[in-house]
């Protein structure tokens, strides 16, 4: 089968969005619903996103749709037509609206067909993954965050964590989703009785986590609808006290959304407060972390001595390669 891309370098790209007329809107969304063919849904789609001009990343497996992406604002409209257009189970779902919409957040459209549009390394075949919790609205979340009684469990990474997070918040061990779910689910098998409430960026990981705890035989599980984005808009627009702290990490060129002044989080090398996250300029780690402006100056974007030493030395033979191929091309 073919499949339909992008065809245009990623500096290309960068330089049309940075001269493009207009606002844009950054957006979620997502849909667990069968989709019997993901590589003919995604090539239809990608053709309808892409003459919007829409950017972003998409996921479609057989379980469902989970995209991020980035419209022009005047044709917002437009991309729903799209949605429904594709499939039934698309229309009047619910779109999470970015908190920051002032810096871009996507260069390219790309979409994936994967097995799962989040990787849960679930194999049990009597799993449904539709028996899902209670959703709780902005109040309702104000309400049990105020009960001592009320278990709140971040289902997100730990780098997601760290920058921002309800007060009071258990965190779930592992780096990856796929490690948290059984890792949860052993770490509160006492507390199967008592009301649980899961949260996540935008609603997708808690909601397939509500399922595997329900599955798993807990009685009272709760989840945020639309996640931490709906949670922090609603209570924007109602008035409601925000009880989320920091920063709400994003994958997208932005990195982070603002919540609230406080900075929760501290520079990984020195310990100071801050709550930048880099890559490690050491390609060969890449690590993400968090690093002040003087480490980062210090260590040259490196999250330590030796990477700083691994990152010049490929610099130079870099250099050196260059000036060869330079010396070539003249004799």
């Amino acid at each position: 089968m073919t499949v339909l891309f992008n065809k245009i370098n990623n500096k290309e790209l960068k330089d049309q969005l940075l001269t493009e007329d207009g606002e844009r809107t950054t957006l979620s969304f997502y849909k667990y619903f069968t989709i019997d063919d993901p590589w003919s849904f995604r090539n239809s789609l990608y053709l309808g996103l892409s003459r919007l001009k829409i950017l972003g990343r998409i996921y479609i497996a057989n379980e469902g749709i989970n995209a991020q992406v980035s419209v022009p604002s005047h044709l917002y409209e437009s991309m729903l037509d799209v949605l429904s257009d594709m499939h039934c189970q698309l229309s009047n779902m619910r779109i999470n609206i970015s908190l920051d919409n002032n810096r871009q957040s996507f260069w390219v459209l790309r979409l994936k067909v994967r097995h799962r549009i989040v990787a849960d390394g679930i194999t049990d075949s009597s799993f449904d993954a539709s028996d899902v919790g209670i959703y709780l609205t902005a109040d309702e979340v104000n309400f049990f965050h105020d009960n001592p009684e009320v278990i709140f469990i971040d289902m997100r990474n730990d780098y997601e964590y760290e920058v921002g997070h309800f007060d009071n918040t258990l965190i779930t061990p592992g780096s990856t989703f796929r490690q948290k779910l059984p890792i949860v689910v052993e770490m509160l098998k006492k507390d199967k009785e008592k009301k649980i409430v899961l949260y996540c960026t935008g609603g997708i990981r808690c909601e397939k986590a509500s399922a595997w705890m329900r599955h798993n035989g807990f009685k009272n599980i709760y989840h945020i609808d639309g996640g931490i984005i709906q949670y922090v808009r609603v209570s924007r627009m109602l008035g409601l006290p925000i009880y989320f702290k920091g920063k709400n990490f994003v994958f997208d060129q932005r990195m982070y959304e603002s919540v609230s002044s406080e900075i929760i989080s501290y520079c990984h090398v020195c310990g100071k407060t801050c709550d930048s996250h880099i890559n490690c300029r050491n390609n060969t780690c890449h690590k993400l972390f968090i690093q002040c402006q003087d480490c980062s100056v210090r260590f040259n974007s490196c999250c330590s001595l030796s990477c700083m030493k691994k990152s010049l030395l490929i610099s130079k033979e870099k250099d050196a390669s260059n000036r060869f191929k330079k010396i070539m091309s003249v004799e």
